[in-house]
């Protein structure tokens, strides 16, 4: 809901204690700085080969389903059949994906993102 009332003053007038917020023009000049770019490159370079890769993935699982029925109802052991392995499969992916993720951020996007975070902090 939309109100009329004036944004909190910016030179902390007694209530504000946390940082003071950057401006649009500042956010604007990190956005196309070389170093937020990098940062973009990082998170794109791991996450959209992953997602193309499980969405295949996960394409081929129906298309087995729908046209490979012999193939899905194969016995892999005892009553166990590939149907129920590639199932399986499809949510140990998500989560071996999801630790993978947070690997990568903790390793890579976090300390870049904190960088640029410090110094638009800083310098607001």
């Amino acid at each position: 809901m939309a109100t009329e009332a004036p944004p909190p003053p910016r030179d902390g007038g007694g209530t504000h204690s946390g940082p003071v917020q950057p401006t649009t023009e500042q956010f604007v000049e990190v956005q196309e700085s070389a170093e937020f770019g990098e940062l973009r490159r990082t998170y794109r370079s791991f996450a959209f080969p992953l997602t193309i890769a499980f969405i295949a993935w996960y394409l081929l699982y129906v298309l087995l389903s729908n046209y490979a029925g012999g193939f899905m109802g194969t016995k892999v052991f005892g009553n166990v059949n590939m149907a129920l392995v590639l199932g399986l499969g499809q949510f140990a992916t998500t989560f071996l994906i999801a630790w993978l993720y947070s690997r990568h951020a903790a390793d890579r996007l976090d300390p870049k993102a904190e960088a640029i975070k410090d110094r638009m902090e800083a310098d607001a």
